[in-house]
């Protein structure tokens, strides 16, 4: 039940959520409060984190979608205090939500979406289609920087935009964060009609994908979802990795994927990882993605990195940030100094060179100054410190799920067994490792255990480091065995 949450039986947490749950409440009004989080959540507060238990995923991105405000908001009035709002799958919480709470939850969703369906927006960008209208995305191909780190996925995407008939299907294009993976996808998708009006395209993440299922199932419209899903020439989906350990949904996909592909139609895909290093994936879609063409984005190399950061420099300086009697003059630039400052010290996602860039126009502007090596480095002196690298709880969790074969809601879960200890020992050491969270925040993150689990759990990782010994799980294709140092490098570079 909501409020009952403690911190290791202190009651100064238990009243925390209380006050926070009371204030949200207030903020929603008591009829939205009791269908969507009176007994469908579990608040959880840990430092500058405040996570949020559900009991699927349907309603964590109901709730993300339509709530964040009001929750950021209650949270400051009960507690003072400004929280990043995490989500978590939560299986004790699952035989809370009553039927009638169902059914309630689904007439709200189901009246939202008929009146802007394709106004929903995705974790990663925007849904669109050409169903019926002309939506345009916000990237293309155009913009995309090009250099030897993303050069074959980008010939790839122009590949199925230039041939009548790809010669690839699907195209799977894998990395890490910020790579480039979603402006392909999206710039794919606007660049195909272009050159063939006529092709019937969707673009949606994975999260979508399974959000709109289950609601097609709950409002029995199941064949209107698969119609509206399968009559497509070009299927593009962010995010597939996301269908991990939903074997419904899973199945759903297969049989669409089919559809799409024996009709010689086009599919794109994009994840986090390789299709085999993506836990819990049925062997039936694996061999599917496969069987096209697979390919990796790696991080940018210090000239694309600089490519990079002249573009968005170039747009920046157009926009209203920049006054305009400034813009287009020699004190309306950023110094190729700056630039390859900025690329010099960012160097893991393309996303953290836009920030970096931004904040120093941003100030150059507010201030009224030219933007100089020295400013810049005074600006960004904080911001380098708090990037280098930039990892976030979420992060490791996913990055470890992925590559035990498991997913983040077990490891917060009860359960016990090798490969789920195994996999929540790491995920403990490298939050403790590369995050500022003491062991008790760790510890109330990772299912709300105590911080002597966690020292215990960081304790035997550097046991096993300090030996380089094997390190034994079951993954989805069987028995592993790795070493424990190639196991940690292989998370590193992936986190």
């Amino acid at each position: 039940m909501q409020g009952t949450i403690t911190d290791e039986g202190s009651r100064t947490a238990e009243s925390e959520i209380a006050a926070i749950n009371e204030a949200l409440a207030q903020q929603i009004g008591q009829q939205k409060y009791r269908i969507w989080f009176k007994n469908s959540t579990r608040f959880t507060r840990a430092g500058e984190y405040l996570k949020i238990g559900v009991p699927n995923l349907f309603i964590a991105r109901w709730i993300e979608n339509h709530f964040s405000v009001e929750i950021a908001k209650a949270t400051r009035l009960a507690t003072g205090a400004k929280v990043e709002i995490t989500f978590v799958v939560d299986p004790d919480l699952s035989g809370t939500v009553r039927r009638t709470q169902l059914d309630s939850q689904a007439q709200l969703v189901e009246k939202a979406q008929s009146s802007s369906l394709l106004a929903r927006r995705s974790a990663r960008g925007q849904y669109a289609a050409s169903h019926g209208s002309r939506r345009s995305l916000k990237l293309n191909l155009d913009t995309f920087v090009v250099g030897s780190s993303n050069e074959l996925a980008y010939n790839a995407a122009r590949a199925i935009v230039r041939e009548q008939k790809s010669p690839f299907s699907p195209l799977f294009i894998h990395g890490g964060y910020g790579l480039g993976k979603t402006h392909l996808l999206q710039g794919i998708c606007n660049a195909v009609p272009e050159s063939r009006p006529e092709t019937n395209w969707l673009y949606l993440s994975a999260e979508d994908f399974v959000n709109q299922f289950v609601v097609a199932l709950k409002t029995k419209k199941l064949e209107a979802f698969r119609r509206r899903i399968r009559r497509t020439d070009l299927l593009a989906i962010d995010d597939i990795h996301f269908l991990a350990s939903k074997p419904s949904t899973q199945e759903e996909f297969l049989h669409t994927f089919n559809t799409i592909n024996l009709a010689g139609k086009q599919v794109v895909l994009a994840s986090d990882a390789h299709p085999k290093m993506i836990g819990q994936l049925s062997e039936k879609l694996v061999s599917r993605f496969v069987s096209g063409m697979v390919v990796k984005i790696e991080p940018p190399d210090f000239h694309t990195r600089c490519r990079i950061c002249r573009q968005y420099a170039a747009a920046m300086m157009k926009t209203s940030l920049v006054p305009k009697s400034r813009r287009g003059s020699t004190t309306g630039h950023v110094p190729e100094s700056v630039i390859r400052y900025v690329a010099e010290n960012l160097r893991s996602s393309v996303r953290e060179l836009e920030g970096a860039l931004l904040k120093v126009v941003a100030y150059a502007a507010l201030q009224n100054e030219t933007i100089n090596l020295a400013m810049a480095k005074a600006v960004l002196a904080e911001h380098l410190q708090r990037c280098d690298p930039i990892v976030h709880v979420s992060d490791i969790e996913s990055t470890v799920a992925t590559y035990f074969g498991t997913t983040p809601a077990s490891l917060h879960s009860s359960r016990k067994n090798r490969t789920l200890a195994l996999a929540r020992h790491f995920s403990m050491y490298l939050t403790r490792k590369h995050t500022k969270m003491s062991s008790a925040e760790v510890g109330r993150v990772m299912g709300n255990k105590n911080h002597a689990t966690v020292l215990a759990a960081c304790k035997r990782i550097e046991g096993l480091i300090k030996l380089n010994s094997d390190v034994n799980w079951r993954g989805p294709t069987g028995n592993k065995i790795a070493k424990a140092r190639t196991v940690l490098a292989h998370l590193e570079a992936s986190l």
